[in-house]
């Protein structure tokens, strides 16, 4: 972390009175980690449509403009997550971006 970026962030918390970060509250701390842990499991619920798309090599009733809407999507948030160093929005987006993709490229190889 550039030392600017980090006196710019600390200068933020401190005239608007933002929590500090890691805070010092237990609960708040456990809600940052949790956050953590549900940026990576919440992506994984679309591996069951993954596998089923895959193995059946069938993509009917997956619309493919839904689907590449939300990959599409997933990419302002990613950039979000990065510029403001927000991990569990980072982690969370980039696994929905792959995801959702494997799920267009899965629609584009086998719709009929």
């Amino acid at each position: 972390m550039h030392y600017n970026t980090h006196h710019i962030s600390k200068r933020k918390r401190i005239s608007q009175k933002l929590e500090s970060y890691p805070s010092k509250n237990f609960w708040i701390r456990f809600l940052d980690k949790f956050l953590i842990i549900i940026a990576v499991i919440a992506p994984l619920t679309t591996i069951p449509q993954i596998i089923t798309l895959y193995t059946l090599r069938q993509a009917a009733g997956l619309s493919i403009y839904s689907w590449s809407a939300w990959t599409i999507l997933d990419i302002p948030w990613i950039i979000y997550g990065i510029v403001h160093k927000e991990k569990p929005i980072t982690i969370a987006y980039i696994l929905w971006f792959l995801m959702n993709l494997s799920v267009v490229i899965g629609i584009l190889l086998f719709s009929k």
